[in-house]
């Protein structure tokens, strides 16, 4: 048994150097292997501490940039807070919203002539009338987007305004875009909504140069020409043909009139909606919204660009105005003018065609839908109809669904080289 027992204790002294740490040391001495793997444990302990600094420092920065970007956007919104005021003052005649979460935006361009912008036009003193307005109409649902231009001479009932020096105009019937160089924004506001019944969720005023930056932001935009175009006063010359054209040509297309096709305000209208949907069609398509180096500068222009109300002037506001429209199909961003005809009175301006145009007002006003086709093809099918215009179809038959009226315009998926 004693055997056996000292059998199973062990080998005998020396005969295995593995039991004795393998490198010389008496057994059961193990301060070399220890020391060793101290020094390990430390080396990796050092550059873990190293790396989790460095880690946070690329965050700390990485935040710092985000934050000062985000700053920097922000800060570049200007906020219209008079326009504000006065529509406060008259609330009570103000129309009410009357589907809820549907918007409704007015787009205001500027044609000031002062500062940067001397040199489309004489400086008159820093007056400005509005060179385009549009009414931006976002569904309910946000899986459409209708833009409606209203003509700058289109003849209209505007009403009592306070100008900025503080006097005030009397009611009067003028052109539309004199309620702009009367009153401002609200002016137009008020104006606007008394036209249609349709409320103004908000407003956003753009200037000449915000428009050419943020051309050049999305590096340029593609357009078709028929002619070429030689306009001195837009300061344009062109070939026909598809070609894409810089911030600067952007301008002068969608501000030309005598030069590019028949020279009315009316075929300048048709050429700003057709420009616009191939703006949005170039950022949906181009993947920019999803891009943060190709996003950047576009934001970066447009808050420049911008004048709004409180409600839309800060960048939070602007992303979540935009998320909502980001998956509107671009077929389903349609551009149209408001019916009109030259105005009675004088041929130079236009008025409103009745009843279409406050059947358009109420679909929109009530978040119904509207079609858009060219207006060849709108045409074409008036003659088919002895005729009716397609805009009519909602009261011809009341038996049966009720079809989806149709005006003359365009969406931002068609490629107007191809109609």
């Amino acid at each position: 048994m004693d055997a056996d027992v000292s059998e199973s204790a062990g080998p005998p002294d020396g005969s295995d150097e593995s039991a004795a740490g393998g490198d010389g040391a008496p057994p059961g001495d193990a301060s070399g292997a220890t020391a060793a793997g101290a020094t390990a444990v430390g080396h990796r302990r050092h550059w873990l501490r190293w790396t989790a600094l460095g880690a946070s420092f690329v965050v700390l920065v990485a935040a710092g940039a985000g934050w000062w970007l985000y700053r920097k956007l922000d800060g570049n919104i200007r906020t219209d807070t008079s326009a504000a005021a006065e529509l406060k003052v008259y609330e009570r005649e103000r129309p009410a919203s009357v589907v809820h979460d549907a918007e409704n935006i007015l787009l205001i361009g500027s044609d000031s002539r002062a500062g940067d912008n001397r040199k489309y036009g004489r400086d008159d003193g820093g007056s400005q009338r509005s060179d385009t307005t549009i009414l931006l109409h976002l569904a309910a649902d946000r899986k459409s987007a209708t833009a409606m231009s209203l003509p700058r001479d289109l003849m209209t009932w505007i009403p009592v305004c306070h100008r900025s020096d503080g006097t005030t105009t009397k009611k009067q019937f003028a052109q539309f875009n004199w309620a702009f160089e009367f009153g401002g924004t609200a002016c137009t506001i008020r104006t606007v909504e008394k036209m249609t019944g349709i409320r103004i969720d908000h407003h956003m005023v753009v200037d000449f140069n915000g428009f050419k930056d943020m051309v050049d932001a999305v590096d340029g935009v593609e357009v078709c020409l028929k002619k070429p175009v030689d306009d001195a006063d837009a300061h344009l010359k062109l070939p026909s043909g598809r070609q894409k054209l810089n911030g600067e040509q952007a301008l002068g297309y969608v501000r030309a009139r005598k030069s590019i096709g028949n020279g009315s305000d009316t075929d300048r209208m048709d050429r700003q909606q057709q420009f616009l949907g191939a703006l949005v069609n170039k950022v949906q398509s181009d993947g920019v919204l999803l891009n943060p180096t190709r996003l950047y500068p576009v934001l970066d222009a447009a808050t420049k660009a911008l004048t709004t109300d409180p409600g839309l002037d800060s960048l939070k506001d602007l992303y979540e105005l935009v998320r909502g429209m980001r998956n509107v199909p671009t077929d389903k961003v349609q551009f149209l003018t408001v019916p009109r005809q030259p105005y009675a009175a004088d041929r130079n301006r236009d008025e409103l065609v009745q009843p279409d145009a406050n059947r358009l007002f109420k679909r929109l006003r009530q978040d119904d839908p509207v079609a858009v086709v060219p207006a060849d093809r709108l045409k074409h099918d008036d003659e088919k109809n002895n005729g009716k215009n397609n805009a009519e179809a909602d009261t011809s038959d009341a038996s049966g669904p009720t079809p989806t009226p149709t005006y003359s315009g365009n969406n931002a998926a068609a490629d107007l080289c191809k109609q």
